[in-house]
């Protein structure tokens, strides 16, 4: 067998996506924040691109300033131009030592100017929290370093991640220091902070109440499993007591906290800014897109009268401006193409769920990506992209474009959604009896009794979706 080399040609078909398809895509596919994000960046990237702001004024000629001006200065006659030339610094400060005054000089690279963080709100931490009466109640400096250590290694629910082997591995200190460091630090507030387990925690919270020795104590010692299970009369049959015993220090314990930490947990609020707004009017539904956090984007007039005078550029400058004129086109086509369809797959969707906006969520039929997208002639993927992290304001409040998707109840219910029936065991089982739960059974049978066939199973599927415990870890006691 001989090597050799020759040329062939051949022919094959394959799909390429451009880069400039690939940026469609994925603007397609962007949040609001996200979208001005990228924006925000071509802004800075491509000189070709500008924001157009909504109240920019015309310019002035500059002949225009220069007599504006002329005018402005012989209209204040109390300080004309030519007293404040003839002014003499030194006389001030003359006249000023003169009577007595302090003259003040001072050097401005001397001042030391305060930091921008004093003069903003801060929250006290967990760590900052427990450092400050670390310091207070520490008892020598070897404990205040390990409890230190102590502290910086405990979560944001209040427990304490390391063992005691490797505190020492960090600070070589003895156990024995160590035990006593987190014996202390366990005193602080909040009550059940640095301990390593859930029993920890709440036996610490009992014993500052002063229960120690007492039932509740020996209940979350050796029945934590029982008391998850609510199997109080399994509790009592173990210890010989009565129910309404055990039930009295299930109650105390339902008092105690078992994230000490979550309190000081800085929680941002994430507010929704929804994609697509719609109004009822008289004549139907108005589509109104929002693009109010979006920069407006507009060709530099600049840049385009350049590029016009090739003659006066290099090759090397035609062509950067040429590829720049280019890529803000394709992003200007792109984000009004990202519109349209946004616009087109909120119309379907008001086609499809013309009762819920009409009459509310209990109208929400089943709908899936492929009606959507045989309604409005695109590919089913690019309905997917459109309704993937968005949201939608109607009448009835905000909600993700995905909450309008939902399949058909399998049990021969195909015009009920199953999005409208885990709403339905939602509130079946916020509306019952604490002290009589329904079971998954006994939910299918009332929603039968509403001509909505369901298996017990089905339920169970849905509740777990919607991670709500079962009945027997629902139910409450009352003695």
């Amino acid at each position: 067998m001989s090597l050799s080399q020759r040329l062939e040609l051949k022919l094959s078909q394959k799909l390429v996506l451009t880069p400039q398809l690939q940026q469609a895509i994925k603007l397609l596919q962007m949040p609001q924040l996200e979208l001005s994000q990228t924006i925000n960046q071509e802004l800075v990237e491509n000189p070709f691109l500008e924001e157009e702001l909504s109240d920019e004024q015309p310019e002035i000629s500059e002949k225009e300033s220069i007599d504006a001006a002329a005018n402005e200065e012989s209209a204040d006659s109390e300080t004309p131009i030519e007293g404040l030339m003839t002014f003499n610094v030194d006389d001030y400060f003359d006249e000023r030592s003169s009577d007595g005054r302090d003259v003040g000089y001072f050097n401005p690279g001397t001042m030391v100017q305060p930091s921008f963080e004093q003069f903003t709100s801060k929250e006290e931490d967990l760590a900052e929290h427990l450092l400050w009466q670390l310091r207070l109640t520490a008892s020598s400096d070897e404990i205040k370093i390990i409890g230190e250590t102590i502290i910086g290694n405990i979560d944001e629910n209040g427990y304490l991640r390391v063992t005691e082997e490797e505190i020492a591995a960090s600070t070589g200190y003895s156990h024995d220091k160590i035990s006593e460091a987190i014996r202390l630090v366990q005193t602080l507030d909040p009550p059940g902070i640095g301990a390593r387990t859930l029993s920890e925690c709440l036996i610490i919270q009992l014993h500052m109440l002063g229960l120690k020795g007492a039932m509740v104590e020996k209940l979350v010692l050796e029945h934590i499993p029982d008391l998850e299970k609510k199997n109080y009369e399994a509790i009592a049959r173990k210890l010989g007591t009565d129910i309404s015993d055990i039930i009295s220090a299930v109650k105390i314990i339902e008092e105690l906290d078992p994230k000490p930490g979550r309190n000081f947990a800085s929680v941002s609020a994430n507010y929704i800014a929804p994609d697509v707004s719609i109004e009822k009017t008289d004549s139907g539904y108005q589509i109104i897109l929002n693009d109010e956090s979006l920069p407006r984007l507009r060709l530099n007039n600049h840049y385009r009268k350049l590029l016009s005078n090739k003659n006066k550029l290099t090759k090397e400058e035609k062509t950067y401006l040429e590829e720049r004129l280019r890529s803000a086109v394709w992003l200007l086509k792109s984000l009004d193409q990202r519109n349209r369809t946004i616009y087109k797959v909120t119309e379907s969707i008001i086609k499809f769920q013309k009762e819920f906006f009409d009459n509310g969520p209990q109208f929400l039929k089943p709908l899936n990506l492929r009606d959507v997208s045989d309604d409005i002639g695109m590919h089913e993927s690019t309905v997917s992209r459109v309704t993937s992290n968005k949201y939608l304001y109607c009448g009835h409040g905000i909600f993700p474009f995905r909450h309008f998707f939902s399949s058909a109840l399998n049990e021969g219910n195909g015009n009920i959604s199953s999005t409208l029936v885990k709403e339905m065991i939602k509130k079946l089982i916020s509306e019952e009896n604490p002290q009589k739960p329904y079971s998954d059974l006994q939910v299918s049978e009332i929603l039968k009794q509403k001509d909505i066939s369901i298996a017990r199973r089905t339920v169970a599927k849905y509740r777990e979706a919607l991670r709500i415990l079962p009945h027997n870890k629902r139910k409450r006691y009352d003695f």
